[in-house]
């Protein structure tokens, strides 16, 4: 039977919803005003990065990194902050780092530009010395694994330029730092030198986390820059008896205590529900850290301001998380996660900033069909600043952990990434090399979705 009053309800409900949004527009526009006016994130950058630094978990930076973040949170308007303590590893990268290429030849040839991959073992005090193996990848490894034992094994692998949203690059390679020394090390290998995860036209070193498989002897593992990678496959080519002299002077010590640090702008309706925001405090140690993740920290932190500044009291307890240990072990993102799953806590939606202070383009997300064409019939409330990717699947490492534990509807801010891997895990990855416009544009866009899931979810 034909429902006569669907189209007098409906057209009823629709006056409703483009008031509501309307309503949520003018919201929306003052709190982009607020941020792009007042926003301390620029300035706690700077602290951030050059007054803290380097911040690698378990060193003394993490420790200055942590009391920073708590007197941020604080200077925000936090209701309450604190520490979490979880375990975290402690991986020392050690004295100068050493790699050069040994031929008969007469002619001189400068130094390699590496850095030790972390978590990686050290060559020793000696160093290792040893004739290059190329592989253009896991493929060619096993082809040629017949010559592989007592060989440095260069990984050669270079970022594919096809794909436009530059991660998909970046996960496309990423295999051959994460576990290419045990793949190696299985045929005898006694060191692995991986070209850097980077289309970066330089010669900037980037390092990051790898892993050993228990099954083979721990290698020595190192990235090595872009310029220095081909120059070292011509030369191999040329000279197909020069070696490779490597000295890392790396090693890991034991567990030590680090914390994730918390701040909670409490609901007004639902106190015992949960809205988390956070980036990871966490950076390597070659670098300031700025992009990766100090952007992150502060562009969350200027989320909490901005409610607080606005007096905009969120239904739900919103908490800034600046995790611990992303980079190397996420045991800040697992101790989240595994405390609110033993206290039953309900988490209503999680978003993290993990991939850069520059231009927001949208936001990844991982949720319900229900909830994510909620955020969908947003997209006109987004549009006018810029804002208007929402189609990717995904979300941050760290909430991952919350979303994998509990179930939480999760989110990433996406910036463009074309720049992105110019500077991540690397030296140049400081303070200077963040634009101010650029990173408050991200807290707002993260401020607006987080206040519209407050209201709708």
């Amino acid at each position: 039977m034909r429902n006569y009053l669907l189209p007098i309800l409906l057209g009823c409900a629709v006056p409703a919803m483009v008031s509501a949004q309307s309503q949520d527009s003018v919201t929306i526009r003052k709190m982009a005003d607020e941020v792009l006016t007042h926003s301390t994130a620029y300035d706690n950058l700077r602290v951030l990065t050059k007054e803290v630094g380097g911040r690698l978990a378990g060193s003394p930076g993490m420790v200055k990194a942590e009391k920073w973040g708590f007197e941020a949170l604080k200077a925000a308007g936090a209701d309450t902050v604190y520490l979490q303590e979880c375990m975290v590893p402690h991986w020392v990268r050690g004295a100068r780092e050493e790699a050069r290429i040994i031929s008969k030849r007469r002619d001189y040839t400068p130094p390699l530009n590496i850095l030790a991959l972390g978590n990686s073992v050290g060559t020793g005090e000696d160093g290792v010395s040893a004739p290059v193996l190329e592989v253009s990848s896991f493929d060619d490894l096993e082809a040629k694994k017949d010559q592989v034992k007592g060989k440095i094994v260069f990984y050669n692998y270079a970022f594919n330029p096809k794909f436009i949203k530059t991660f998909y690059s970046y996960g496309d390679a990423v295999k051959y730092r994460g576990s290419g020394a045990s793949r190696a090390a299985k045929y005898g290998a006694v060191a692995v030198i991986v070209r850097s995860m980077s289309h970066a036209a330089n010669n900037e070193p980037h390092t990051g986390a790898m892993q050993y498989d228990p099954n083979y002897t721990k290698i020595p593992a190192v990235a090595i820059g872009l310029q220095d990678a081909d120059r070292l496959s011509q030369r191999m080519k040329d000279d197909p008896t020069a070696q490779v002299f490597l000295k890392t002077n790396c090693m890991m010590l034991a567990d030590t205590i680090g914390h994730n640090v918390i701040g909670e702008l409490r609901g007004s309706k639902h106190p015992d529900q949960y809205l988390t925001v956070g980036g990871h405090l966490d950076s390597w140690d070659v670098a300031e850290g700025a992009h990766d993740d100090g952007t992150g920290c502060v562009q969350s932190i200027e989320v909490l301001r901005t409610f607080k500044a606005m007096g905009l009291q969120p239904e739900r307890t919103l908490r800034v998380v600046l995790f611990a240990n992303e980079e190397n072990g996420t045991r800040g993102g697992k101790k989240y996660a595994e405390l609110a799953k033993q206290r039953n806590e309900k988490h209503i939606f999680a978003l993290e900033s993990d991939a850069g202070g520059f231009t927001p383009r949208g936001f990844i997300m991982s949720m319900a069909p229900e909830l994510k064409a909620k955020v969908f019939s947003w997209k006109p409330l987004f549009a006018p600043y810029g804002i208007y990717d929402f189609e990717e699947e995904g979300g941050g490492v760290d909430v991952g952990q919350l979303n994998a534990a509990l179930g939480t509807p999760m989110a990433e801010l996406s910036p463009d990434s074309q720049r992105y891997f110019d500077i991540h895990h690397a030296p140049n990855d400081v303070f200077e090399n963040v634009n101010k416009r650029e990173l408050e544009l991200g807290a707002f866009a993260m401020a607006a979705l987080l206040y519209m899931v407050d209201k709708s979810f």
